[in-house]
Parts: C-alpha cells; sequence; structure tokens
C-alpha cells in the first residue's frame, strides 16, 4: 500500500508544468485535505517532498504523510492562482488550510426580502434575497438598535404573509399595534407598499450608521407638518428626530474627519489567529466583532489576514469599504478597487490599536471559556504550545523536575516534583537523601538522583515522563543527559536544564541556550516546576538539618543510645517538647532511669 502511493505522488510529481496554478492533495478517503497556490507547480509541489521543510513544521509532517494523491489546475497568472486558492478553500474547507473555529453564532439584524418587509434580530443567515445587517458582539447593542428602529419608523412586527392579493381579498384585520399607532395597518392596505418602502430605506440607514440622511429626511417631515398646521405630528416627529441624536451621541466617536473606513487588526498565537473588525462611519464606531481561526500548515501573517478580511467581506451588508486600515499590507490582488494602509500616527494609529486590543481580549476571552467548558481541550491547547515552543517529539503531559539542596555539603538531600497536564501531582513529588556523595558535589548528587529514579521505574515498569527539567545550566544538564543514555533512554524522554539567571532553556550538546517569550504559558509553567522543585528540596532539607541538630543535642545525654532517641524523636518530635513533657510522660517511652537523665539533663524552665 506504502509503495502504490509513493509510486502514484512520485508519477503525479513528474508530470507537474512549470506554470502558475493550484494544487490540492489528496487523502486515502479522496477527501482534499489542503489548498495550495503556486508561481511553479513543479517547483513548489515537490517542495514538500524534502524532508528538510519539515523539521520545524510538525503539522507539516503529518500533512505529507497523509497525502495519497494529488490534483492540479493551470491558470494563466499567479493573481489567478490567489483567486481559486481563496474560492477553493471557502467552498472544500480543507483540514490543512486557515478555517474558521467559531462555533458561536453571531446575531445580525435582517430586512426580510418580503412584501412589507419584515424587520428582526437572526442567528441564521440565510441567502435567499433578505439584507442582514451586523453581525452584532452584543445582543443588548442589537436590541437597543431594534427599539430604536421602531420607536422612529413605523414597521410591522408581525409574522404574516402580506401578499397583495390576500391584502386585497380582506384575509386580515389590524391588531393591537395599529390602535397603539406603531403600525399603519399594511395588512389591510391602509399603507401602500411605496411608503411602507420609504420606512425601509430609512431603517437600512440607521442600520449603515447614516444617521446624517435619516435625520435630514425626518426633519423636513417635521417642517412640513408644522407648515400644514399639524403641530401634534410635528412634535411627534421632533421627538423621534431627538431619539435618533440620544442614540448617536451614544456611539464611540473617533473623529468626524473619518467619514467612511474599516479597520482589521490580526493576532497569531498558540497555533491559532484572532481578528477583529471595526466599522466607521462618520468618525463613530458603529460595529464591531472577532473572530478565531485555526491555522494550517505554513501560512503567512498576510495570508491570514487576507482570509479574515475575505470573510468578513462575505458576511457584511454591501460588503467591506473602500478605504482600509491594516496592521501591514495584505494580498491586494484578492481586493482589487480597495485602498490599504498601515496608519503611523493621529487617529487612524489610535483606531488600529483599539482593534488590536479587542483582538487581545477576545484571545483571553476564548481561553478562559475553554477552560471552564471544557478543561480538556483547555490542556491539551497548552500542551501543544508547549510541544511547538521546546521541539519536543509529543506533548509533555507528564513533567518531573530534580533539585539539590545542602549547605556546606551537611545533609545533602535532592527532590523530584511531578506535573501532569501543566498542574503539580503532589502526591508523586519525592525525596532523596544523598547516599554515595561525600561533600558538596551537585553534579555527582545530580547523577546519583537521576539514576536511582528511572532505574527503578524501569525495574518497576513504572509511567516514564515525556520530559525532564533539571534545574541548573550547561553542567547539570551534561550530567543528567549523560545518565539518562547509560539507562538507555536517550530518545525516550527529552531532558532540558532551565538556569536561574536569564531563565534559559538548554539542550544537551547544545551550547546556545533557547530564550522564551517572558510571557508565554510554557514558560510560566516551566518556572513554576522549577520553583516548586527548589521548595520542596529546602524544605526537606530543613526537616533534616533540624532532625540532626536534635539527635546531636540529645546524644550528649549520658545513657542514652541511638534506639532511645529514636523512639524519644517518634513520641515528642522536638527538643521543646521533650523538655516540656513530665517525668512520667517520658517514662512511659524510655523507662524511668533513662527519662530521670533527660529530666535531670534538661533544667526546668
Amino acid at each position: 500500500m506504502a509503495e502504490n502511493r509513493t509510486e502514484n505522488i512520485k508519477g503525479k510529481l513528474a508530470v507537474l508544468p512549470d506554470l502558475p496554478g493550484v494544487y490540492r492533495f489528496i487523502n486515502k478517503d479522496g477527501k482534499v485535505i489542503y489548498v495550495g497556490k503556486a508561481k511553479n507547480l513543479k517547483k513548489r509541489v515537490s517542495s514538500y517532498f524534502v524532508d528538510s521543510r519539515h523539521k520545524e513544521n510538525r503539522k507539516l509532517v503529518v500533512l505529507v504523510k497523509n497525502i495519497h494523491d494529488i490534483e492540479h489546475t493551470v491558470v494563466e497568472s499567479e493573481r489567478d492562482a490567489l483567486f481559486l486558492e481563496n474560492n477553493l478553500i471557502k467552498t472544500l474547507k480543507p483540514r490543512y488550510n486557515i478555517l474558521l473555529k467559531d462555533d458561536k453564532t453571531y446575531p445580525w439584524i435582517c430586512i426580510k426580502n418580503e412584501p412589507f418587509p419584515r424587520v428582526f434580530m437572526t442567528r441564521k443567515f440565510v441567502r435567499d434575497g433578505s439584507r442582514y445587517f451586523g453581525p452584532y458582539s452584543s445582543v443588548y447593542i442589537q436590541k437597543q438598535i431594534l427599539e430604536l428602529i421602531r420607536n422612529v419608523h413605523t414597521i410591522r412586527t408581525c409574522s404574516l404573509n402580506l401578499d397583495p392579493e390576500k391584502i386585497r381579498n380582506g384575509k386580515y384585520s389590524v391588531c393591537l399595534e395599529y390602535h397603539l399607532g406603531n403600525c399603519k395597518g399594511p395588512c389591510v392596505g391602509n399603507q401602500s407598499e411605496e411608503d411602507y418602502g420609504k420606512n425601509i430605506s430609512l431603517t437600512a440607514d440607521i442600520l449603515k450608521g447614516n444617521m446624517k440622511n435619516v435625520i435630514n429626511y425626518m426633519t423636513e417631515e417635521m417642517n412640513l407638518a408644522a407648515a400644514n398646521m399639524n403641530f401634534e405630528l410635528a412634535q411627534k416627529i421632533k421627538n423621534r428626530i431627538e431619539e435618533v441624536r440620544n442614540y448617536q451621541s451614544k456611539t464611540v466617536i473617533v473623529n468626524n474627519a473619518l467619514i467612511n473606513l474599516d479597520v482589521f487588526a490580526l493576532l497569531m498565537e498558540d497555533g491559532n489567529a484572532y481578528s477583529s473588525f471595526m466599522r466607521i462611519k462618520n468618525g463613530a464606531v458603529i460595529n464591531s466583532y472577532s473572530i478565531e481561526m485555526e491555522l494550517g500548515v505554513e501560512e503567512t501573517e498576510e495570508d491570514v489576514l487576507s482570509f479574515a478580511i475575505s470573510e468578513f467581506d462575505r458576511q457584511l451588508e454591501g460588503g467591506i469599504q473602500k478605504e482600509i486600515l491594516v496592521p501591514f499590507i495584505p494580498n491586494t490582488e484578492l481586493f482589487p478597487e480597495k485602498q490599504f494602509s498601515v496608519p503611523k500616527k493621529g487617529d487612524r494609529l489610535k483606531l488600529l490599536e483599539l482593534a488590536e486590543k479587542n483582538c487581545r481580549l477576545y484571545r483571553i476571552e476564548k481561553i478562559k471559556y475553554i477552560e471552564k467548558t471544557d478543561p480538556q481541550r483547555h490542556t491539551n491547547r497548552i500542551m501543544s504550545q508547549m510541544q511547538k515552543d521546546l521541539y519536543l517529539d509529543v506533548p509533555p503531559y507528564h513533567i518531573e523536575c530534580f533539585d539539590n539542596s545542602n549547605i556546606q555539603g551537611t545533609n545533602p538531600v535532592a527532590a523530584c516534583v511531578v506535573f501532569r497536564n501543566g498542574k503539580p501531582s503532589k502526591k508523586e513529588y519525592r525525596h532523596f537523601n544523598i547516599k554515595t556523595v561525600i561533600g558538596p558535589n551537585d553534579f555527582a548528587s545530580m547523577e546519583e538522583v537521576i539514576f536511582r529514579r528511572y532505574k527503578r521505574l524501569l525495574e518497576e515498569g513504572g509511567d516514564l515522563p515525556q520530559l525532564i527539567v533539571v534545574d541548573g545550566g550547561k553542567g547539570q544538564l551534561s550530567i543528567a543527559y549523560n545518565t539518562i543514555k547509560r539507562l538507555g533512554l536517550d530518545g525516550r524522554i527529552a531532558i532540558i536544564g532551565l538556569a536561574k539567571r536569564l531563565e534559559e532553556v538548554f539542550y544537551p550538546n547544545d551550547s546556545v541556550p533557547l530564550y522564551l517569550d517572558k510571557n508565554s504559558e510554557t514558560l510560566r509553567i516551566l518556572m513554576h516546576i522549577r520553583d516548586e522543585a527548589h521548595r520542596f528540596g529546602i524544605t526537606f532539607h530543613r526537616q533534616k538539618r533540624s532532625i540532626n541538630f536534635i539527635k546531636s543535642e540529645l546524644e550528649l545525654i549520658p545513657g542514652l543510645g541511638p534506639k532511645t532517641i529514636e523512639k524519644l524523636l517518634k513520641k515528642f518530635k522536638t527538643i521543646s517538647k521533650i523538655k516540656s513533657a513530665t517525668l512520667e510522660e517520658i517514662s512511659e517511652v524510655i523507662g524511668n532511669a533513662k527519662a530521670g537523665a533527660v529530666k535531670e539533663y534538661f533544667p526546668k524552665e
């Protein structure tokens, strides 16, 4: 089977042309798993099967293993390839391309494509000719806008099918909304479609943020009513104008000179990407929302931003606007007639920074939500990120860390702490008394402890960790690594050293350290396990020193041997408790004669 796959791929590579086009990788089930574009199909596709490309990208390794067939389409230019690739990704949704991850359906406001259109909120986007406005990041904001529309315009709220023939046949009768003055009764022929259409047009202006058009039209209506001596209607329209102005004043005003533009921000982290969008109309932010995307095998920032913008363009009423602010220029060929700019100062830069802030907050919100609702997915995300950051073969669900403790060579001990799923597993912590090392020798102590720990796990068939962290730099790491090799565990367990001073990560046989992002979760977990090993080791060392001090003092009492001292320590634990104990209490443990010697040695307090 593997030979057939290899021969098939070799045959497909041999016939690929040196022309621009789009290629599709297909798995054993005949499903397209990746779509890509190329200036030269032969060179581009052949490059996937060169081993050197796979070293830094584990997702690419998995992709290549799953390729069983290759298809391609030749086009006239690289620009045509870009458009075709984009369309195929949207249609086929291949596993290893960028994919939208949002399981959250945003709310929209819909103007239904029907006679006397209804205006209502929905989470279903149906392409039936209806107009959709949004999406809105908040249901509260959406309800506010709907309330404004219904207060300002007489729009029907019923769900009747107002077919003209049914209206002519008198199928319907007016409802309470008509009597309250909230509807003009189109269901009984009291309002024409043309008059109703004016309200719908003004409603669309409100939803687009064109408040100026709405206010101008309503002002004309108010003046006309006043000229006709209909002062009650004029006052009613005036109240509605004030309501529109009050709503407009609540929007985020940036700068009245900024007329119509869109703003996009992008954040790529943890194998995912987050993009935020803001729409500016007449100097105010009238819409804003964010999306999450799962990255494919080798997308650039430009590819991801282009994908995000095309997704917003597909969803937004009328598409994206002509002027667009971005952190960097995307693939502009996908968006002809659009003007992209990267702001450097002023209000445009502030807008971009606001969009980027929304991006970061959205990522934090998603992480917190996943942590609460799906802890395993949250753990898998962190482990996958650690695997990527530390260049490991597998995610480090089980990590062990070692630390030595001694003061001028006295009471040498070591500690082993265990983390599972990025969190301490305290029941698995272990202390070690150093048995074979005399004097202060951290290297020899590390060698003894590592050997004892993993020799025992091998003999007992215990659970080996995916990663060992050594508290120290190149010297400690080298000793630990050689010990692992001696046990035959090289390749089965990854091992790194974490130096305290600059939080440098060292690898065996590599003198150049790795520096992790100071704010990364990977470094936070490594520092936590290192600090926990230090704390656990120091605590044990202090206990041991305290016990040895007590023993040395008790040894000065005439007639007390090692076994008697052990009995006293087992019962009373500390010198102070022995001093405060009565003769009878001590006698119960070691007999009357020795108890008398103890009480005679310690003066009464």
